[in-house]
C-alpha cells in the first residue's frame, strides 16, 4: 500500500512527459510496458485455452434513439468498441474496429471470435470518434476510413496520432496531452486522461505516441470515462478525486494472462473492480473481453471471475450488441 500512495503522489493529469529518446512515461513517471526481453520470453510460452471461433450472438434491438435527460446509453459493439448517445442525440463511438483482425495485415494476426454486434453500414449516424491510443485493437485505420468517408466524424485521440491518421487520408485529428480538454459536437466537453500503458504500431516507435482514456462531460450535466487501455495504478484514484466521480465508466476486463508479463499493461477483473471504487464511477460497464484472443485465459475467464468477485459493485457486463442506458 506504501508504494501505492507514493504512485499517488505524483500522479499528475497531465501534461505527459517524456524520457531523453522521445518516449512518453506512464503516469507514475516509469516506463511504460515491458522491457523486449520479456517481451521475447512472454513469446517463448504457450498460448493459454484456446478460443472458439465464429460466435454468433442472438440479435438485439438498435441503439435507443434517444435517452432520458441525465443518461446515456452505452451499446456493445465489441471489444473496446461502444456507440454511446447522449440525452441530446449526439452518438460517440469508442475504438471503433469492424476488421476481421487487429493486426497491420490483413492475413495474419489475432481474428475476431465474433462479428461485430452492428455492422459499420448499419450504424446510425456518428457525431464523434475517440481513440485512445494506437494498438492496432483500438486504432483500426481500415474502419476510420470508413467512418471518415460516410460522415466525415471528427476524431479525438492523443498525442502523435494525428499524423498516422492524416498519412491515410483523415486529417484534422484533433491531439490530445494528458488533461488536454476539446469540446465535442454538442458542446460536450471531453478531458484526455492518463493511463498505464504504452501505444506502438511497430517496432521503432514504441511510446512515441501518447495513449489514454476518456473523461466525456455532456452539457447537460454528469460524467462518463472510457479508459481505452490501462493497468492498475493510482492514476485511477487521482482521476477519481480531480473529476469527482462519474456517473458511468467503461473499465477493461480482460487480456490478463500471463499475468507477470500484462500486469504492465492491463488489469484483471478483480483490478477492474477496484478501479470502479477509485474512479468513484457510480456503473461500471466492462470492455476489451470476449472478442479478440490476445493473451491466455479462456474466453469466459474475465466475465466469470469478475461476476464472482464483484458483490454488491454495480459493475455491468453487457452482452454484444445490448444497450445500458445508465443515468450520469
Amino acid at each position: 500500500m506504501a508504494g501505492a500512495r507514493r504512485e499517488i503522489d505524483v500522479v499528475r493529469l497531465g501534461p505527459a512527459v517524456r524520457d531523453a529518446k522521445g518516449r512518453f512515461l506512464n503516469p507514475d513517471g516509469g516506463p511504460a510496458g515491458q522491457s523486449l526481453r520479456n517481451v521475447f520470453r512472454m513469446m517463448r510460452e504457450r498460448g493459454g485455452v484456446a478460443w472458439p471461433t465464429g460466435i454468433v450472438d442472438p440479435p438485439q434491438p438498435p441503439p435507443p434513439e434517444r435517452v432520458p435527460a441525465g443518461h446515456a446509453a452505452f451499446t456493445f459493439i465489441g471489444h473496446s468498441t461502444f456507440l454511446i448517445r447522449l440525452d441530446d442525440g449526439t452518438t460517440i463511438l469508442t475504438d471503433p474496429i469492424f476488421s476481421e483482425r487487429c493486426s497491420p495485415v490483413s492475413w495474419a494476426g489475432p481474428r475476431r471470435a465474433r462479428p461485430p454486434a452492428i455492422a459499420l453500414e448499419a450504424l446510425p449516424r456518428i457525431d464523434a470518434v475517440l481513440v485512445s491510443h494506437g494498438h492496432y485493437d483500438h486504432l483500426d485505420i481500415p474502419s476510420l476510413k470508413a467512418l471518415h468517408a460516410r460522415w466525415g466524424a471528427p476524431v479525438f485521440t492523443g498525442l502523435g496520432h494525428g499524423t498516422l491518421l492524416a498519412r491515410h487520408g483523415m486529417p484534422g485529428a484533433t491531439e490530445l496531452d494528458w488533461g488536454g480538454q476539446a469540446v465535442l459536437p454538442g458542446g460536450h466537453r471531453a478531458t484526455y486522461l492518463p493511463m498505464r500503458h504504452f501505444s506502438a504500431r511497430g517496432l521503432h516507435d514504441r511510446s512515441k505516441a501518447l495513449w489514454g482514456g476518456f473523461a466525456v462531460e455532456p452539457a447537460s450535466g454528469g460524467r462518463l470515462a472510457f479508459l481505452g487501455d490501462t493497468a492498475a495504478g493510482g492514476h485511477l484514484e487521482v482521476i477519481g478525486r480531480e473529476f469527482g466521480g462519474f456517473g458511468a465508466a467503461l473499465i477493461p476486463i480482460g487480456a490478463y494472462e500471463p499475468f507477470w508479463f500484462m500486469q504492465a499493461v492491463h488489469m484483471t477483473p478483480e483490478q477492474a473492480l477496484e478501479a470502479q471504487l477509485q474512479l468513484r464511477a457510480k456503473t461500471a460497464i466492462a470492455m476489451h473481453f470476449a472478442t479478440f484472443k490476445l493473451t491466455q485465459e479462456a474466453i469466459d475467464e474475465p466475465e466469470r471471475r469478475l461476476h464472482a468477485a464483484r458483490g454488491e459493485q454495480d459493475f455491468r457486463v453487457p452482452g454484444f450488441g445490448k444497450s445500458v442506458v445508465v443515468e450520469l
